[in-house]
């Protein structure tokens, strides 16, 4: 059990690990990149997290109802955290200049990606802690091969605005280990999350949503390579399509 949860935790940062072997990249193949990993927590948002928020209201008009007031709770709780937060004077680890609006947008996604990652840990631990093993193992092996390439999207997003690559795959590890946090809330507290499972999952949603919409997508079509992002969403959110269909 302990081992399936460590799995799920690491993996982000596993992901993440292609990113020592980059140099140089062009803004051409970033926009490409980014947006590759827009279309993937795109995809993991409508199929991770959508989806089981209504499976665990019951799939009835309630359940719809307080997943739909989840998603856009979790928007507006991003947007405030946008305005009022002080992430963006996280740049004393910047290498080389850049504009801060950018940099505000990549942290907000930073911050999306480890608000996705708890709800995923408290459904794993949910899992666990209703009795059937073998659901809690399948729940986190899946949730950790979904997180390896939700590892390289944080990691490439860093390293497109000049961080260096040791800090990029340790940003990109550190949201990964957020996960175990709420496995393990959800195993010993189950009784507690187990009815707030549908709205903390929309909530994430939403809030990834908003990031997507609001600030990566934006920013993929900032540089003059617009189509070549948007194939870019295409294609990550068929790859994690295909990853959800075969992890079931």
């Amino acid at each position: 059990m302990f081992l399936s949860i460590g799995f799920a935790g690491i993996a982000t940062g596993l992901g993440a690990i292609p990113i020592l072997l980059t140099e140089n990249i062009s803004r051409r193949l970033l926009d490409i990149l980014l947006g590759f990993a827009a279309g993937i927590m795109l995809a993991a948002t409508s199929f991770s997290l959508i989806l089981p928020s209504i499976e665990f209201g019951g799939k009835d008009f309630k359940a719809v109802m307080i997943t739909s007031a989840g998603i856009l709770a979790g928007g507006i709780f991003l947007d405030f955290m946008d305005k009022h937060s002080p992430h963006v004077h996280l740049l004393n680890k910047k290498a080389e200049g850049g504009d801060s609006g950018s940099l505000r947008k990549i942290w907000l996604f930073v911050i999306a990606i480890a608000l996705h990652n708890f709800p995923e840990g408290l459904a794993t631990g949910v899992g666990f802690g209703s009795g059937d093993i073998s659901n809690g193992v399948t729940i986190a092996m899946g949730i950790g091969i979904q997180n390896l390439p939700e590892g390289l999207a944080v990691a490439l997003a860093l390293r497109r605005e000049r961080y260096s690559k040791g800090f990029s795959l340790w940003v990109a590890a550190l949201t990964g280990l957020i996960e175990p946090v709420g496995a393990l809330l959800g195993l010993v507290l189950i009784r507690t999350f187990q009815p707030l499972m549908g709205f903390i999952l929309a909530f994430a949603a939403g809030a990834m949503l908003f990031v997507i919409s609001d600030e990566i997508i934006p920013e993929t079509h900032s540089g003059g390579f617009e189509r070549e992002a948007t194939y870019g969403v295409m294609v990550g959110f068929v790859v994690m399509l295909i990853l959800d269909i075969l992890l079931g």
